[in-house]
């Protein structure tokens, strides 16, 4: 079963069971495949990828509500924020420790033969494919900012 199909079927058990922040979170995230599967060049297929990133930018517009909210002291509308980012990250593949982190980094600084800063944009675009939905990006590029020296 792909991605896709266990949000969809996800979806329906939330609305058989009156799940609201289930519902809320998870037809946001069938609107954003869907108009993923629209874009120019999808040809009607999203991958389970393609979806791990749209899960990633919806957690992300998520986080950022959160914080916006927070700093206006509408506790209420955060915390709804906060329901929705823990339905979306049950989808995600389960994050790597700070010690896997560090493992992948290590590997692919070596595959690349990356000897400094200079070479931080290759790993990076090896290490962003390569972990996506496994690691945050913020969290890769300081690993490997620390690993390269800089």
């Amino acid at each position: 079963m792909t991605l896709t199909e266990r949000i969809n079927e996800d979806l329906k058990k939330a609305m058989r069971e009156k799940d609201q922040v289930a519902m809320r979170a998870l037809r946001s995230i069938k609107t954003a495949i869907l108009n993923a599967e629209r874009e120019k060049g999808a040809g009607g297929e999203v991958t389970d990828d393609q979806v791990i990133q749209i899960l990633n930018k919806e957690i992300k517009q998520r986080k950022e509500s959160i914080e916006y909210y927070e700093n206006q002291e509408r506790d209420d509308q955060a915390q709804s924020e906060k329901d929705e980012v823990a339905v979306i990250e049950h989808y995600l593949p389960a994050s790597l420790s700070e010690e896997e982190l560090s493992k992948e980094i290590d590997a692919i600084i070596e595959d690349t033969g990356a000897s400094g800063m200079k070479d931080m944009g290759s790993v990076m675009g090896v290490a962003t494919k390569k972990l996506a939905g496994k690691a945050d990006n913020k969290a890769i590029s300081d690993m490997v900012k620390q690993k390269l020296g800089g």
